[in-house]
């Protein structure tokens, strides 16, 4: 099947390292325009170093915002607007996931509030300011994409994430499905990509225990790589994946595999 090339705006929330990283360079090599922002300049300075020639030739804007603070994100939005035209692609992919020394997160009953609010914050109710900053241009031009990036924590029992992130990625189903009912009569999708355990910097190596561990449990013998869901993510915003509204899809070697 031959996805389509046509040149369109993106944004990608949390694409300056791990999955967002190798979703941002997979849109770049699919001929669209790509808008990556992280939390920290740091991050977004390493992502600047690593996209060079693409900023160079216009086809890549690196920014820093919170996705907590609605102002910092819709100031981003309106600038990558300006710089190119409306954006037609959003993928949300911010996330945190706490974890102790071992990698495997705290007991739910030594979980703050403090970081149950962080995670939801980032996780969930950052991808909801995003829609929102999103949204509106691509219901001006009939057309829009979004993926938010879900997990395997959020489908079914997590084995090493914990119950804030879980309840966190399991809320952007929800998310999903409401904008689903909302906007599909604009011409814009929503689905979700739920990966289970990818190598990316948050994840560590493979050889730690706990994904020695995680790999045991995949049929597939290992952890899946960042550009596996950045291929799925460039279909679900491709025009060959209109029909694809509202889909949650896993993506995690067989270690979930619901009926």
């Amino acid at each position: 099947m031959k996805i389509d090339r046509q040149s369109r705006v993106a944004v990608v929330a949390g694409g300056t390292s791990g999955i967002g990283l190798a979703i941002a360079r997979h849109l770049l090599d699919t001929g669209h325009k790509v808008a990556v922002f992280g939390q920290t300049e740091s991050a977004a300075k390493s992502a600047r170093s690593f996209f060079e020639a693409e900023i160079a030739s216009n086809q890549l804007l690196v920014g820093c915002c919170d996705v907590r603070n609605p102002g910092e994100v819709a100031d981003f939005f309106h600038d990558v607007e300006t710089l190119w035209s409306s954006i037609a692609l959003m993928v949300y992919c911010a996330g945190i996931s706490p974890k102790s020394a071992d990698g495997v997160a705290k007991r739910f009953t030594s979980v703050d509030l403090c970081e149950w609010n962080d995670v939801l914050a980032v996780n969930l109710t950052g991808a909801m300011i995003c829609c929102q900053a999103a949204l509106p241009g691509m219901v001006n031009q009939r057309f829009g994409r979004i993926v938010l990036i879900g997990s395997l924590a959020g489908r079914t029992r997590p084995m090493i994430a914990g119950a804030a992130y879980a309840a966190s990625k399991a809320g952007l189903a929800g998310l999903a499905r409401a904008l689903v009912s909302e906007f599909s009569a604009d011409g814009i999708t929503v689905n979700v990509a739920a990966p289970g355990r990818i190598l990316t910097p948050m994840a560590g190596t493979a050889e730690t225990p706990v994904n020695l561990d995680a790999a045991k449990r995949i049929p597939s013998g290992r952890l899946g790589e960042a550009e596996e869901v950045a291929r799925l993510v460039g279909f679900l915003v491709s025009d060959e994946a209109g029909f694809i509204n509202g889909a949650i899809i896993d993506i995690n070697g067989g270690e979930y595999t619901p009926a």
